[in-house]
């Protein structure tokens, strides 16, 4: 029956929430989920936001290269309050629902025009309200986690809170199923402190039990612990399908190639894994002048060399850097290709998860700087859970006022490229763990297999 049923044309779609790092996470999900079973097709139902940066090149690149694959655009509404901005999970679930009507036109317009079965809908956490829509049509749901196990642990955790239960500053230390230590209240995600965002948060919590199963973009290896803690706590089933990357160099537009070419070039001329690569995301975090002054203070004293992503850099600086020839200095990095290189030695990351997975892939250890969403929450479990990081900091926010000093960030970097730091072996064990998942065999490669069955037979 299960060959039977693999052979069937199907259609699987996909909702990601607005954002580069969604998309590129659902967009590499798909394209494993016809490498899986090539009878699926996969339709991606894309929030495209007015000031959410993507990269029309990198879309047209995967389209052109996966016919199976379709991106529809759904229609752009009036956008929420912009001060609703300060708490993402409010913003996204008041977009969904001025956008729920024209998902569910879309999806029916699918449903009669497509000639497969749609065996399943794959939504991100911050789009679970469509599970509605899919019992309507009679669709299995699924949630697909474009971050990590300890996430879903602190989610699932509010379940057994209430909803006036917000978190504040008296909560010093929280039991979070999947993580094995207490966990400082200082490094949980900044909406989970304000009325609305811990409601969101709630809320959104609450329709993970109304999904078929849990997709996750991580590799078992690297969270055994924390799916084995979850799984007795009788959840869905969880599938860890990744790291999903995109490890494909996208083409340089004409105003990027200049940049592109003379970073690598200059890396080219380096040691091998004697420099520190400095960027923080690809939502262009700004830090302020004092902060940015105290980060080039911080490299000028450590004596590291560095590639610096950075639109602003202090007075004076170039000129210091030209004459030591010990840095670069770029507004742009093409990020997969930089950490590729074999000479960087490190990387000082906001720790957002996409490139987590990207410096374990090429054995890069990272110096931690968190900014903003749950990146705190990963800097806590890669330092104290894993020991996969050296610590700077696991609770500094976007918008605060502590500055980091440069004595702090100095024994940091010095830290980080210390090769005999424990972290560095650790990192290169992971690392094969990490390649050795996807591949015919590993844990994720299986995870995948037995989903899409698990799609295919509980659709009917």
């Amino acid at each position: 029956m299960i060959v039977s049923e693999m052979k069937k044309k199907s259609e699987v779609i996909l909702i990601p929430s607005p954002g580069i790092g969604h998309l590129a996470s659902s967009l590499e999900f798909a394209k494993l989920l016809i490498k899986t079973n090539n009878n699926l097709s996969i339709t991606v139902l894309w929030i495209n936001l007015p000031n959410t940066p993507i990269s029309d090149s990198y879309i047209k690149s995967i389209l052109n290269s996966q016919p199976q694959i379709y991106l529809i655009d759904l229609p752009q509404v009036k956008s929420p309050p912009n001060e609703l901005l300060i708490s993402p999970p409010c913003y996204i679930k008041s977009l969904m629902q001025n956008l729920t009507p024209h998902v569910k036109s879309t999806i029916q317009t699918i449903l009669s025009s497509h000639s497969n079965q749609v065996v399943a809908l794959v939504l991100d956490i911050f789009c679970l309200s469509v599970v509605d829509v899919g019992n309507e049509f009679g669709i299995p749901c699924y949630l697909f986690l474009t971050s990590n196990i300890g996430f879903l642990g602190f989610m699932l955790s509010l379940q057994k809170r209430r909803i006036n239960d917000v978190f504040n500053d008296s909560d010093t230390e929280l039991s979070i199923p999947g993580f094995k230590n207490l966990v400082p209240s200082s490094v949980l995600p900044n909406s989970a402190y304000s009325k609305d965002g811990y409601e969101a948060y709630y809320n959104l919590a609450k329709r993970i039990n109304d999904t078929k199963g849990i997709i996750v973009n991580t590799f078992s290896e690297l969270e055994k612990y924390a799916i084995e803690a979850l799984s007795n706590e009788k959840t869905h089933p969880i599938y860890a399908t990744g790291p999903l990357l995109d490890l494909k160099v996208q083409p340089s537009t004409n105003l990027l190639q200049s940049p592109h070419y003379l970073i690598l070039k200059w890396l080219d001329k380096q040691p091998n894994k004697s420099v520190v690569f400095l960027c923080f995301g690809s939502m262009g975090v700004s830090f302020g002048t004092s902060q940015i002054r105290e980060i080039a203070l911080g490299l000028k004293n450590s004596g590291v060399r560095f590639l610096w992503a950075v639109k602003s850099p202090p007075e004076g600086f170039l000129e210091w850097m030209e004459l030591e020839g010990k840095g670069m200095i770029c507004e742009w990095a093409p990020q997969v290709e930089i950490l590729a290189h074999k000479a960087i030695g490190g990387f000082v990351s906001h720790c957002g998860w996409n490139s987590f997975l990207e410096s374990l892939w090429f054995g890069v250890p990272v110096l931690t700087w968190p900014i903003y969403a749950e990146q705190q929450l990963n800097a806590f479990r890669m330092v104290k859970e894993w020991g996969l990081a050296v610590e700077l900091r696991v609770d500094y926010r976007k918008g605060s006022k502590d500055v980091v000093m440069a004595e702090e960030i100095e024994k940091g970097l010095k830290s980080l490229m210390d090769r005999d730091n424990i972290v560095c072996k650790k990192v290169q064990e992971m690392k094969e763990k990490a390649r050795n998942a996807v591949v015919s065999g590993g844990s994720s490669f299986i995870s995948v297999q037995k989903l899409v069955c698990d799609m295919m037979i509980g659709s009917n």
